[in-house]
């Protein structure tokens, strides 16, 4: 019973306090309700390959240490620093192929390697495919200031919001006051999928080349934010 009171009272207070006042909810409010849209897209820097090393793969062309050491030999030509940006992700043996086949143990290395534009991806390729390296994909497309850029579209949508609500306004002879309700209507769809031009899939299995055509171009990563903004109307 004191507890119910006490709210009792506490609603009593807010009620009086507001009356005194004079504010009105913003439901009470006359107001003007929109929806800003903004878009941005970028082409990204930061491009993820995954590089699988299989033992089964490069018959004929070493062991997977060899082949290691020299992938890292092609990678620091290309001007690549590897102590960055290359990072083992995976050592296994594959136990079972060695019980079955009785021909001694099946190793692969997976890697990370990350470059930072298309024409990169696109020596890379080259280089590993010329050591019998085939098993490599796209694994991610990001950018270095996405968080920036996703910051900057979002405002960009609360000003389209506001910029749609002063000219339908203007329309009716009024204008809008202090906007009273903010409300991102999606989490900001992100195509953080890509391809190039020439057969660089993201999410595929293979790379493909036009050997005449060395204009490498990734889709870029669309921004897309959709904000309502409710502002007063006078």
């Amino acid at each position: 019973m004191r507890t119910l009171f006490l709210t009792f009272v506490s609603a009593l207070f807010f009620c009086s306090a507001t009356a005194q006042t004079g504010e009105k909810n913003f439901i009470d409010q006359n107001y003007i309700e929109v929806t800003g849209v903004a878009e941005r897209e970028i082409i990204p820097d930061m491009i993820y390959l995954t590089i699988i090393i299989d033992e089964k793969n490069i018959s004929g062309k070493g062991t997977v240490e060899s082949v290691e050491k020299l992938m890292i030999e092609r990678l620091k030509a290309l001007g690549i620093d590897v102590s960055k940006e290359l990072a083992l992700q995976d050592f296994s043996g594959d136990y079972k192929s060695y019980i079955l086949k009785k021909d001694g143990l099946v190793a692969n290395k997976t890697y990370q390697l990350l470059v930072h534009d298309a024409k990169m991806v696109s020596n890379v390729f080259q280089e590993l495919d010329k050591m019998g390296v085939t098993n490599i994909t796209i694994s991610k497309l990001n950018h270095s200031k996405i968080i920036q850029f996703k910051k900057e579209v979002r405002v960009e949508a609360v000003k389209a919001a506001k910029e749609k609500a002063q000219y339908l306004t203007t329309a009716v002879d009024q204008s809008i006051g202090r906007a009273i309700f903010i409300f991102e209507q999606n989490a900001g769809l992100e195509n953080s999928w890509g391809r190039t031009r020439n057969g660089i899939m993201a999410n595929s299995l293979s790379f493909s080349k036009n050997d005449d055509d060395d204009n490498f171009e990734f889709e870029k990563i669309k921004l897309s934010y959709s904000v309502l903004v409710r502002f007063e109307l006078k």
